[in-house]
C-alpha cells in the first residue's frame, strides 16, 4: 500500500520543473543561434550552385537547339520572358530561342524561359556581352563569355559559367579577382 508521502514523491518526479524546462529552452536557443550562420551560408552556396546548374542546362539546351534545328540559337537575359534585354545582368530571368536573322532576339516564341533569381543573386556577364549565340555547328560566336554568380555578402563563394568560342560550356569557382569584384556589385 502506498502512503500519502510516497504518492507525493512519485507525482513530483513525474514531470519537469519550470526551471528544467527553461534550461532546456535556453540550451536549444544557444545551439540554434550557433547553427544559424553556418546554415545560412550553406543555403547561400546551394542557391548559387542551383543557379549555376540551371544556366549550364539552359546553355546546353540552346546549343542542342542550334545543332538539331540547323538554326542559329540565342541565350540572353530577359525581363519579360518574351524578348532579350539589352543588359549584362541576368538575375531577373533569361530565355532561349532561335535567332535565324542574327538580330539578338528570338524569331518567335522562346523555346525556354528561366525566371531568374531577382534580389537574391547577382549574375553578371563579362566583357559587356549580353547574349550567347550558338551556330548550327555548335560553336559560339564572338569571344569567350564568363557569367559570374555571386552574392555580395558572400563573395568568396562566387561561381562562374564559361562558354568558349568552340561552344564548350563549363562551370567552376570564381577566381579571387572575380570574387573581389562581386563584393562591389549591387
Amino acid at each position: 500500500m502506498t502512503t500519502p508521502l510516497n504518492m507525493t514523491f512519485s507525482r513530483r518526479h513525474a514531470g519537469f520543473t519550470l526551471i528544467e524546462q527553461i534550461m532546456v529552452l535556453a540550451i536549444i536557443a544557444i545551439l540554434t543561434s550557433a547553427a544559424t550562420p553556418p546554415l545560412r551560408r550553406l543555403m547561400s552556396r546551394n542557391e548559387l550552385q542551383v543557379a549555376q546548374s540551371n544556366f549550364i542546362g539552359a546553355l546546353q539546351r540552346t546549343r542542342e537547339a542550334a545543332i538539331i534545328s540547323g538554326k542559329r540559337s540565342v541565350f540572353c537575359p530577359s525581363h519579360d520572358g518574351g524578348s532579350c534585354s539589352d543588359v549584362t545582368r541576368w538575375e531577373n530571368g533569361w530565355l532561349v530561342g532561335h535567332d535565324s536573322n542574327g538580330d539578338g532576339q528570338p524569331d518567335h516564341d522562346p523555346l525556354n524561359v528561366g525566371q531568374g533569381h531577382p534580389g537574391k543573386l547577382i549574375i553578371q556577364s563579362s566583357n559587356g556581352r549580353r547574349l550567347v549565340h550558338f551556330r548550327p555547328d555548335g560553336t559560339a560566336g564572338g569571344s569567350n563569355i564568363t557569367l559570374l554568380f555571386c552574392q555580395p555578402a558572400h563573395p568568396d563563394a562566387a561561381l562562374v559559367v564559361v562558354v568558349s568560342n568552340a561552344g564548350r560550356i563549363r562551370g567552376g569557382h570564381a577566381s579571387s579577382n572575380q570574387a573581389q569584384g562581386c563584393a562591389s556589385m549591387h
